[in-house]
């Protein structure tokens, strides 16, 4: 097997100012089994198209068109150093939405979208070119960290199990598809079986692709869906259409500076939910990192920012999107390192997986088949997902407190968060630490949160070593 990196060094990258680029086959090795999940789990990137046509009104074609473009700029992360998955800001969402239902349907609510994608876009690289991004995520009191990272995780469970949510549409086949799901990613005993037999290693290295493929034949068996008709060919986006009647230097037009200006609180207010992402990548960046010795990952809040503050400015001016250009699809940032933590057999860079894994999204959006394939199912994968992105959010969100006092106000944060929104449950998480610490406001429980922290990072190092450990015995 080639080595693309010395033992414990980063993955080899060309400098490019603040930017790292790295490519397939030359600075890491390519990912088969993340590249296949990835193929399928494009259904999940998908659900953009009924947004796009029930806010917008945007016919189909038009919309795939958006998905596709928003696809490509995913693999923007990886190539310029950004060791993640990236996606959508999932949570704020809703917020972007009634924002739109604000303007009139047809241009104007178009505009009004241009004019917040832009800014938002604009403000991300305004923080990460002056290096604000990585400062302001080194001095938020591990608490609030802690406490964005729990609401965000039972946010994404609530969103499935609450009334109307995604479970009751195919509940029967959404609970199997969970229990083969986390079974396979996060069961000790399937953990010590696949260091010893070569097939349930193969299956390991799939992630949560089986628990996909298990609910495309489950569902028609429990009568929770039809049998996926299967169409051959390349599917058919319109950016014909798009780049003539759906962007501002179309048909459109450009929106006058008063609608940014009106953006700007609509923009601060999604910035919060979009901030907790960014701290939940370090987290789980970080988490991955020190369950493996022979790899430095360097995760830089500044970089990401631009990043993804670029991906936003591109796509208000090519293909405006409701489901906007987030850091990090979190479910599948964690199946990713979920597979890096096996050891460099399993996954030879955290690059390599989260690179193929996109690869495999943006390859999917082109093939009927797999579009045909996985349409019926589309509630089931999207939960999925969520769950698994709830699940380890609350066990991050958990290793970020410092002490139980710590711990506390977190809990109290993410109740807050998930009953009255991201800027409510910010500001009883800063009253909240000032109550308690004072001074010490920044540091937090500096009586023995010291303590905390290292058990929680031994036994974090020691679980993420466990397949290691059981290979050397």
């Amino acid at each position: 097997m080639r080595e693309y990196m010395p033992y414990g060094e980063e993955a080899p990258f060309i400098k490019a100012g603040p930017f790292k680029i790295r490519l397939p086959f030359i600075h890491y090795r390519f990912e088969v089994a993340d590249y296949i999940q990835g193929l399928l789990m494009c259904a999940v990137c998908l659900g953009a198209i009924p947004l796009l046509q029930d806010a917008l009104n945007m016919p189909f074609e038009v919309a795939l068109a958006v998905v596709i473009l928003n696809g490509f700029l995913y693999t923007w992360h990886t190539l310029l150093g950004d060791p993640v998955v990236p996606g959508w800001i999932t949570p704020a969402i809703p917020l972007l939405t009634a924002y739109c239902l604000t303007f009139p349907a047809g241009h104007a609510r178009m505009q009004g979208l241009v004019a917040f994608e832009i800014t938002l876009g604009i403000f991300a690289i305004l923080l990460g070119l002056t290096g604000v991004a990585g400062k302001i995520i080194g001095v938020i009191p591990p608490a609030i960290k802690s406490g964005i990272i729990l609401g965000a995780g039972i946010s994404a469970i609530t969103m499935i199990f609450k009334e109307g949510g995604k479970f009751e549409m195919m509940p029967y086949t959404t609970a199997i598809c969970l229990i083969v799901a986390f079974y396979l990613l996060f069961s000790n005993g399937f953990k010590r079986l696949s260091t010893k037999n070569k097939m349930w290693e193969t299956i390991a290295n799939l992630g949560i692709l089986p628990a996909v493929l298990i609910a495309v034949i489950v569902a028609p068996i429990v009568g929770e869906s039809a049998w996926p008709h299967i169409e051959f060919g390349f599917s058919n986006p319109d950016f014909h259409t798009l780049w003539t009647d759906w962007v501002p230097w179309g048909a459109v037009g450009w929106p006058a500076p008063i609608m940014f200006v009106k953006a700007i609180p609509t923009v601060l207010a999604i910035y919060i939910v979009l901030f907790g992402d960014v701290v939940q990548s370090k987290a789980l960046v970080h988490d991955a990192d020190i369950a493996r010795d022979d790899e430095t990952i360097d995760y830089n809040p500044n970089r990401a920012h631009l990043i993804f503050g670029i991906r936003n400015t591109i796509m208000g001016v090519i293909g405006p999107d409701i489901t906007m250009c987030g850091p990090l699809w979190a479910a599948m940032q964690v199946v990713v390192c979920e597979r890096y933590k096996k050891g460099r057999r399993s996954m030879q860079s955290l690059f390599g997986g989260a690179a193929s894994f996109r690869f495999g999204t943006f390859t999917g959006y082109w093939l009927l088949p797999i579009l045909t394939l996985v349409q019926p199912i589309l509630s089931v994968a999207l939960a999925l997902t969520m769950i698994v992105q709830g699940f380890v959010s609350v066990r991050i969100g958990v290793q970020q407190s410092q002490s139980f006092k710590d711990l506390g106000i977190a809990g109290v944060i993410a109740g807050a968060l998930l009953v009255k929104g991201s800027a409510f449950g910010l500001v009883i998480g800063v009253l909240a630490c000032l109550l308690c610490y004072g001074k010490d406001f920044l540091k937090g429980d500096t009586t023995f949160g010291h303590l905390w922290s290292a058990e929680v990072e031994v036994m974090t190092k020691e679980s993420g070593n466990l397949e290691a450990d059981e290979e050397v015995a």
